[in-house]
């Protein structure tokens, strides 16, 4: 199966476009303090540009429930991604009933200590993490130590997604070391914060494709 890829921090329909052209499976959209932060009313105007099969993630840091629900109710967002602490199943069960279905919702762990998180809303409310993204920190373009987590991963099951610090000339070994069910980046694809570079776009996939090959 390929491994998903996010190319995240979107704030242009140029940019978006070249993401997908590119072979992004998944744009990102930072609604949350950040060098690379975009309006409701901009993120909309560039899905709006986007071909159906692209999936669009909102992005949220410590957001609030209203914050949440209002940005789906105007963003045609296929997915939110909780980046800081907010409670997974709280946030479910507060979305608008015709859009439980179709959010994916993606929980972001801090890979900065031992696995207490998985004392998980995945055993309190089945279903509700799509995905777990394994980050270093909230744009800190570093990677997190991966052996280590690999080794505190053991055999436990579930989507994980690999951030932090990636780059087309570290995603290889990181998808070699996780077999991860995606990637996620957004420095290491970038001329400058909020700006992607074509061809390291262009490399990060083709070195995760690489990467898949036995």
């Amino acid at each position: 199966m390929k491994t998903w890829i996010k190319f995240c921090g979107t704030t242009s329909l140029d940019d978006a476009i070249a993401s997908v052209e590119a072979g992004a499976n998944a744009l990102g959209f930072i609604f949350a303090p950040s060098k690379r932060r975009i309006t409701v009313e901009r993120a909309q105007a560039i899905i709006r540009e986007l071909p159906a099969g692209v999936e669009r993630v909102g992005v949220f840091l410590n957001g609030t429930i209203d914050e949440i629900r209002e940005t789906v109710s105007k963003v045609d967002l296929t997915g939110l991604q909780l980046h800081g602490n907010e409670f997974a199943p709280e946030v479910y069960s507060y979305l608008p009933k015709d859009r439980q279905a179709s959010l994916r919702i993606i929980k972001t762990v801090m890979m900065c200590g031992r696995f207490e998180w998985f004392v998980d809303p995945l055993t309190t409310v089945p279903g509700v993490v799509y995905a777990w993204l394994l980050d270093s920190g909230a744009g800190s373009g570093k990677t997190f130590d991966w052996q280590a987590a690999r080794a505190q991963l053991g055999q436990r099951q579930g989507r994980f997604i690999v951030a932090g610090g990636l780059t087309p000339g570290n995603v290889g070994e990181a998808i070699r070391t996780f077999s991860p069910w995606g990637v996620d980046v957004v420095s290491g694809i970038e001329a400058e914060p909020g700006r992607k570079d074509r061809e390291k776009m262009k490399a990060f996939v083709a070195s995760v494709r690489k990467a898949e090959q036995p």
